[in-house]
């Protein structure tokens, strides 16, 4: 019965963003006066535009990400979608917002089926769009891969994905957010378990995605977020600079 209700829900009109994200004067602690993890910071994510969110373990970059996706609520300050509240709005404002975001984390989950079930994840087996699934693994530069499997497309994964290594995850990860087809791509450390030539591929196919297509990227390195206009560096919760794109190098 769940999925039903999903399904009905899914089938409205999608939110879609027209201008930009604006976070303003955002602080957040887990608990009424403990320690903030977030201190009050402010930035502006332009629709179409490419942001990475850098720093060191701990900095707080992925509980930033987590409250733009509307996953957590700010203990004070504001999310401002195309000047909407976030977290003021109905609940409905926020499902639909969160319906618009593909999210590649940096460990996904694998369903134990087969491997065009996992990249159009969600979708029942009659309804998948083979086409959409084989642009979407090669963007994601699974083809040859998949392609090398006796049974290409119909290969079982496995319980977990035990028969994949972690880039393999990933990729299926990434092609999943591609088949999805959203305007919002969120990347948290989604590369991570990728070689270097492997990962310098994928970034070359995500920055030739649509125009509008809005990226927000998490990582450790500098190189995988050479491809974004803006970069945000956080430490201890505080942004710490800011670097733009033609100086990105």
């Amino acid at each position: 019965q769940k999925t039903n209700n999903l399904s009905i829900i899914s089938n409205k009109k999608l939110f879609k963003l027209s201008k930009s994200i604006e976070v303003n004067n955002v602080s957040f602690s887990y608990n009424k006066g403990s320690k903030k993890i977030i201190k009050n910071i402010n930035f502006e994510i332009a629709k179409g535009s490419k942001v990475g969110f850098m720093g060191k373990t701990g900095s707080g970059k992925s509980t930033v990400v987590d409250i733009l996706m509307g996953l957590l609520k700010p203990t004070s300050g504001k999310i401002l979608i195309d000047g909407k509240d976030l977290n003021l709005n109905k609940k409905d404002f926020q499902y639909f917002w969160r319906s618009s975001i593909a999210h590649v984390p940096q460990n996904i989950y694998l369903a134990d089926c087969d491997i065009s079930e996992n990249i159009a994840f969600g979708i029942s087996r009659n309804k998948i769009d083979f086409d959409r699934v084989k642009k979407s693994a090669k963007l994601a530069c699974l083809s040859e891969f998949i392609e090398s499997c006796p049974k290409k497309y119909s290969t079982f994964v496995g319980e977990r994905g035990i028969k994949l290594s972690g880039g393999q995850k990933q990729r299926i990860g990434l092609a999943r957010a591609f088949y999805k087809q959203k305007k919002i791509i969120v990347l948290d450390e989604a590369t991570s378990a990728l070689d270097y030539i492997t990962e310098s591929k994928v970034m070359d196919s995500i920055n030739k995605l649509d125009r509008d297509i809005t990226l927000i990227i998490i990582a450790h390195r500098l190189k995988t977020l050479e491809i974004c206009d803006k970069i945000i560096e956080l430490d201890n919760g505080s942004i710490i600079r800011t670097i733009n794109g033609v100086d990105i190098k």
